[in-house]
């Protein structure tokens, strides 16, 4: 079985020979198959009537448990983005009425972030779309073929977790 990537090899060991290709046999093909995954996000979350951010965000206050809420310095650890991009994310989805503010309990300068019941809805159907869609992209391989992608592609990101 071969791919466009296979081409691409062929192409560049034509004309640069005195280098060693096998990197590129990896990195091409998950940088297009990251493409195909972006896009079946995309249309997961344009189905639910979200955007990709806005479900990084309701994301983590989900996996944060009942009562799917918390700070914002939490929601940026959990979502890699600065504290202004945070807060105005924060805003937009209080517009959308998809999380609230409130003041955190426990610290009286504080604010938590919690989901509101809708933003749980849309989260929610969003995820289970996005999972049929990734399932959809993986029936090429065998349960033990995924374990074991799952496996070598946790080796290469392990250095970069942190």
């Amino acid at each position: 079985m071969r791919d466009e990537v296979d081409e691409l090899i062929e192409a560049w060991a034509r004309e640069r020979g005195d280098l060693d290709l096998g990197p590129v046999s990896v990195f091409s093909r998950i940088s297009r198959l990251a493409h195909h995954v972006d896009r079946a996000r995309r249309q997961a979350f344009t189905t639910h009537g979200i955007e990709s951010w806005e479900f990084d965000v309701l994301a983590a206050l989900r996996r944060a448990g009942e009562p799917y809420e918390l700070s914002p310095g939490r929601l940026l650890r959990e979502t890699l983005v600065t504290s202004g991009t945070m807060t105005n994310r924060v805003d937009r989805l209080t517009v959308r009425g998809l999380v609230e503010r409130h003041p955190d309990p426990s610290d009286r300068r504080g604010v938590l972030v919690r989901l509101t019941p809708e933003g749980k809805d849309a989260v929610d159907g969003a995820f289970a779309a996005l999972l049929d869609a990734e399932r959809e992209l993986l029936t090429g391989l065998s349960e033990s073929d995924q374990t074991e992608l799952a496996g070598l592609l946790r080796r290469l990101l392990v250095p970069f977790a942190g």
